[in-house]
């Protein structure tokens, strides 16, 4: 005869207990997978020689800590040979001699662009090659257009676009040869959206974005990896809360921050994954973004109004 077909609440759990359980099942399972990565990141940066161009700020100083926990030989760059010496005090008091490698220590200034044939040729003299590059540099400039001098457009434009691709042409022949490398360019989400008030700074992303986008492309085939990672600003600490105009919350919105801790395990995983873009944006800035690319006039309209906004509230003040 035929079979009946079963009741469906004969099932051994009741149909309330699936998605609980399910749900602690996912997240244990990534809770593994996570462990898992995190256990293969050590082993695959160890002995790779890394260097990190602004080693002093916070998220150059977390990535050194991490790097140099995965046993990295770590070059560490920076304006200021004092804050340099501490964080390699930090990196070595406790570490084991066995795991780790002392780092070194190198001054880079990318507002002197005349040092630069000197530094690569220190750079790479360290080891005689260089593995990955991250280029975490970055120099803010808030103001309107009209105020800018052309010498502080010039200096942002060396630090944020032609400090970073010199170094890369510098460290490229290296890595051509050994068929081997990543360059990692820590930019900007203004590297792909201009906000008011940012012109040089944007402009300076802008270009690099664009620079690294190129390079991508032609070092491909010695199997050499090019990296960007757009961000948010990065916020080291809690803003204060204060009344303000609807603009200045959007603003804040969609310039949340990033923590400089969750900015660095990002780029130790875009360095292990090989991932060649990762953004870390909340979800209005990526909407942001897609406006721009889809419907640019209602992007510019709000961006304008909230200039108006806060030049009302200031005047108001």
């Amino acid at each position: 005869g035929k079979m009946k077909n079963r009741p469906s609440h004969n099932m051994g759990l009741p149909s309330v207990m699936v998605l609980p359980l399910l749900i602690v099942l996912a997240a244990g399972v990534y809770y593994i997978y996570n462990e898992v990565l995190h256990f293969m990141s050590k082993s695959l940066v160890r002995n790779k020689v890394v260097v990190i161009t602004d080693a002093v700020s916070g998220v150059g100083t977390e990535c050194a800590h991490l790097f140099h926990k995965g046993g990295a030989r770590l070059i560490l760059c920076g304006t200021s040979w004092d804050k340099l010496e501490s964080l390699y005090d930090s990196l070595t008091t406790d570490a084991d001699p066995r795991e780790t490698f002392a780092p070194k220590l190198v001054i880079l200034d990318f507002s002197d662009m005349d040092s630069m044939e000197d530094v690569i040729a220190e750079v790479v003299e360290c080891y005689g090659c260089v593995d990955v590059l991250i280029c975490n540099s970055s120099m803010k400039l808030k103001a309107p257009v009209q105020s800018i001098s052309l010498e502080q457009d010039r200096n942002v434009m060396d630090v944020n676009y032609f400090g970073p691709s010199t170094l890369a042409k510098g460290v490229l022949p290296t890595m051509i040869s050994r068929r081997s490398g990543h360059i990692v360019l820590v930019n900007s989400i203004q590297g792909r959206l201009a906000v008011p008030f940012r012109s040089s700074y944007a402009a300076s992303k802008h270009a690099a974005q664009a620079f690294f986008d190129c390079l991508r492309a032609e070092v491909e085939e010695y199997g050499i990896v090019v990296s960007t990672i757009s961000h948010t600003f990065i916020n080291a600490s809690e803003p204060p809360p204060v009344e303000e105009p609807i603009s200045e919350i959007l603003w804040n919105i969609l310039t949340h921050g990033v923590r400089p801790s969750v900015l660095a395990s990002e780029i130790m995983q875009t360095v292990n994954r090989k991932r060649k873009e990762v953004l870390l944006a909340h979800p209005i800035p990526r909407v942001a973004l897609h406006l721009r690319s889809f419907f640019p006039p209602f992007l510019f309209a709000v961006l304008a109004a909230g200039v108006k906004d806060s030049v009302l509230a200031e005047q108001m003040q």
